[in-house]
C-alpha cells in the first residue's frame, strides 16, 4: 500500500496570481500549516533545480526537510521531491476553471520505518493536512 492523495479547492483568481504566490516559497509560512521555516537555496519562485529547506511539526515530530525541484511548467506545475516524514513526490497542479483556477496538490509515497504501521492514518493526515492548507491558500490569495 502506499500514500496517493490529490485534495483540490478552486481559487477565484487567475491561475498566473495563484502560481505568483504558490511557487513563491517566500509565502510558504503564510499557507502551509505545519511548517515553522522554510529557506530556499535561492529567492524567487520555484523552478526546475531549485531547493528549500523546512522545519515542520508533524504527527509530534520536529525535523527538517528539503525539496528539490524535479519538473516545473511556468503557471502550471511543480513537482517536487520530498524525503520526509517519508520519500514523496509532490505535486502544484494549476488549471483555469470558469470561476478561477483549479489547485490541486497531489501527495504519492511509501510510508516504511514508523510511518509504515500507520499508514492508514497517514494518508488520512496528509489529505487533512493538504485539504487545510488549500483552504489557506484560497483565503490568502482572495483577499
Amino acid at each position: 500500500m502506499s500514500v496517493d492523495v490529490r485534495p483540490s479547492v478552486v481559487v477565484r483568481r487567475p491561475r498566473p496570481e495563484v502560481a505568483a504566490y504558490m511557487f513563491d516559497p517566500a509565502n510558504d509560512l503564510a499557507w502551509t500549516g505545519g511548517i515553522t521555516a522554510s529557506r530556499p537555496e535561492q529567492p524567487g519562485p520555484l523552478v526546475e533545480g531549485a531547493t528549500v529547506v523546512r522545519t515542520a511539526k508533524f504527527l509530534g515530530r520536529t525535523f527538517d526537510y528539503g525539496y528539490v525541484v524535479t519538473a516545473h511548467e511556468p503557471d502550471r506545475l511543480v513537482e517536487m521531491k520530498v524525503e520526509k516524514p517519508f520519500p514523496m513526490v509532490v505535486r502544484y497542479e494549476l488549471e483555469d476553471a470558469p470561476e478561477g483556477t483549479n489547485v490541486a496538490i497531489r501527495a504519492t509515497g511509501s510510508p516504511g520505518g514508523f510511518f509504515a504501521v500507520a499508514e492508514p492514518l497517514m494518508r488520512w493526515q496528509v489529505r487533512r493536512s493538504i485539504a487545510a492548507d488549500l483552504e489557506r491558500l484560497k483565503q490568502n490569495i482572495e483577499r
